[in-house]
């Protein structure tokens, strides 16, 4: 069965302040103990802010950041947000085990505190945690909107599954913000002149699947495809097709009709559905042969540093014989040419 898209608000927007309707900003703040209760019904990654009474940065980023309608309106819709005493004197249940104030004094630190935090005690301090406890990414100090933004996406988008949140990071603001970085151009086609041009100098295809309220697949059609290090040899080797996953199109595709319908209760093309083999998500990439046939499909955000590998992979045509874990090594530890003989 199709994966379950995961739809997203499109929020990076020139943001307009609303005044705060109380001390906490605009988001619906939870405990601990009520975002766990939440999560085993309805599964959502935990955005944890970690502060303390007498934080001024804390109580900044209250009537800043979380104050800010577009952003908190994200948050609520896409995460259990939590707010976390890092000096509270309770015992807290937390991922199945139980922490403890460490002392009755003010101003010590919670067990759990140090945990997330360990050595460096900074507050304002943010933990994102998905929905299975399973990945940690967590940002010390004062967080504004620019900085939140890409954050929110790679947890929400699942671009944490494939990516390290530096190189995603540097690509979402090259997209929304810096945009003014080496690139080079690459030649999009639609799938219909893919397949003419099977016939008269065949290659093998990448089809990207985005959509608009897909924000991760922007970071990638942006930044990645055009990346110095591997836009000439995907012009080189492969023709590249941007394909609108919500496209309203009939296409006819090897002799077959494909068209937009509801899938999962989201009106998505079947031909999306088709070459990604029934394993979309946004974004994906589906790499197909000369003749058309599936080689195999990416799901989420694939950076440029990432994507590198595996377009040699497949292009060199390494796929055929080898396993891409042996592939790899050989690619990141070349074996040395033989000297000539004299």
């Amino acid at each position: 069965m199709l994966k379950k898209v995961i739809l997203v608000f499109i929020f990076l927007i020139s943001f307009t302040y609303l005044p705060a309707q109380s001390e906490d900003g605009l988001v619906a703040w939870l405990t601990l103990k009520e975002a766990q209760e939440k999560n085993k019904t309805l599964k959502k990654p935990f955005l944890i802010d970690i502060y303390t009474d007498w934080c001024g940065w804390c109580k900044h980023m209250m009537r800043t950041t979380y104050s800010n309608q577009g952003l908190a309106t994200y948050i609520n819709t896409h995460f259990y947000p939590v707010k976390f005493n890092a000096e509270t004197k309770d015992t807290i249940e937390y991922n199945g085990k139980i922490y403890k104030p460490l002392s009755k004094e003010p101003k010590t630190p919670h067990e759990l505190a140090v945990k997330f935090l360990g050595e460096k005690l900074s507050y304002p301090s943010t933990m994102f945690v998905t929905n299975n406890f399973e990945y940690n990414l967590l940002s010390q100090g004062y967080l504004e909107d620019k900085k939140l933004e890409p954050i929110l996406i790679f947890l929400v988008e699942n671009a944490w599954q494939t990516s390290i949140f530096d190189e995603f990071q540097k690509h979402f603001t090259h997209t929304f913000y810096d945009t003014a970085f080496p690139k080079t151009a690459v030649k999009l086609y639609s799938i219909q002149e893919v397949e003419k041009l099977q016939k008269k100098k065949p290659k093998k295809v990448l089809v990207t699947f985005s959509t608009d309220f897909c924000n991760s697949c922007k970071v990638m059609n942006a930044t990645t495809f055009v990346d110095t290090s591997i836009a000439s040899y995907i012009n080189k080797k492969f023709y590249l097709v941007n394909f609108d996953a919500t496209s309203k199109d009939t296409i006819i595709f090897k002799n077959e009709k494909y068209y937009n319908t509801l899938i999962n209760n989201f009106p998505l093309h079947t031909l999306s559905a088709k070459l990604a083999n029934n394993r979309l998500a946004f974004p994906s990439l589906c790499m197909l042969d000369e003749q058309l046939n599936n080689i195999d499909v990416l799901n989420f955000y694939r950076s440029p540093e990432q994507l590198k590998p595996i377009l040699s992979y497949i292009g060199s045509d390494s796929y055929k014989t080898q396993k891409f874990d042996d592939y790899i090594k050989e690619y990141l530890n070349p074996k040395p040419a033989n000297p000539k003989k004299k």
